[in-house]
């Protein structure tokens, strides 16, 4: 039997930061994942605070990365001419490639930049050894070697069901294209600290406890570094269970990020009101555990 997981609601209008109307969430699927997990994570929880999910799909290839990067200047661009407020984010390799073009970005969005989603953080600067670059590229040098069906019978041999079955739906869409897409996410810089300071919007940052290609850390590193931020954390477990708590840790996490008043030591200051939290609410700074891995 699977685990129930924990539900966090959010649809109190309360709880409503000012910037939800007419807002649009652009969210970037993580390597190797693509639209329909983003879908599964963030509509629901998004929908909640009345705000329209945008599911990025990725370029199945070495492009992904400046695929990503062209679908939100198109969204900010957009965001400007109807006065829309944007929010962007992602899943890992798409939180990091939205928080490091949110940092180039900020100055020319303004107050149409309402916020950041941030699941699943895997480095931060250079990606060196980060556990998350090596299984990328172990799995391109698979794929290369044996094809998308080598790599995934290697997943069902070490990974839970739930994630091998997800990784191999996932992965076929990409066919030959896996291997480059998976080179590209291992080489490409997540924001460095620096970058990741400049970002005064409010941020929502999604971890799992016991995940460990994206660790606890690093999402942490994140959340001191980041001046409005707040973290909620769930397990992979849960998120097997439904992917939808990945999405609602991130957006609690933002209206708490949008709502609380707290002084940080390598952050700013900010003010609020902070919304009540729900029986069962999700985990915040301190690591407790809340809503339900990519």
């Amino acid at each position: 039997m699977k685990p129930r997981p924990q539900r966090v609601p959010i649809t109190n209008r309360a709880c409503h930061p000012p910037s939800a109307e007419r807002s649009v969430a652009v969210v970037l699927p993580g390597s190797g994942s693509d639209e329909f997990l983003v879908r599964a994570a963030f509509a629901e929880p998004l929908r909640a605070v009345g705000v329209t999910l945008h599911a990025v799909e990725p370029q199945r290839g070495a492009d992904v990365v400046s695929g990503y990067r062209a679908d939100l200047d198109s969204a900010l661009d957009r965001a400007l001419d109807e006065g829309r407020q944007l929010l962007v984010g992602g899943v890992s390799l798409g939180a990091q490639v939205a928080a490091a073009w949110a940092a180039e970005r900020l100055p020319v969005a303004g107050a149409r930049l309402a916020g950041l989603l941030l699941a699943l953080p895997a480095w931060t600067g250079p990606p060196g050894d980060a556990p998350a670059a090596l299984a990328a590229r172990a799995t391109a040098a698979l794929v290369r070697a044996g094809g998308v069906d080598a790599a995934v019978t290697a997943a069902r041999a070490g990974s839970p069901p739930w994630l091998a079955a997800e990784l191999a739906r996932a992965w076929a869409g990409y066919g030959a294209g896996l291997a480059d897409a998976l080179d590209a996410a291992a080489r490409e810089p997540a924001p460095d600290a620096p970058a990741l300071r400049s970002l005064t919007v409010p941020a929502g940052i999604a971890a799992l406890v016991d995940d460990p290609v994206h660790p606890l850390a690093v999402a942490e590193h994140w959340r001191r570094l980041l001046p409005r931020a707040e973290r909620c954390t769930a397990t992979l477990a849960a998120f097997g269970a439904d992917p939808a708590v990945l999405g609602r840790a991130a957006v609690l996490a933002w209206l708490r990020a949008a709502h609380v008043e707290r002084t940080r030591p390598e952050g700013g200051r900010f003010t609020g009101s902070a919304p009540a939290t729900a029986p069962g609410g999700g985990g915040g700074r301190s690591g407790a555990q809340g809503p339900g891995r990519r």
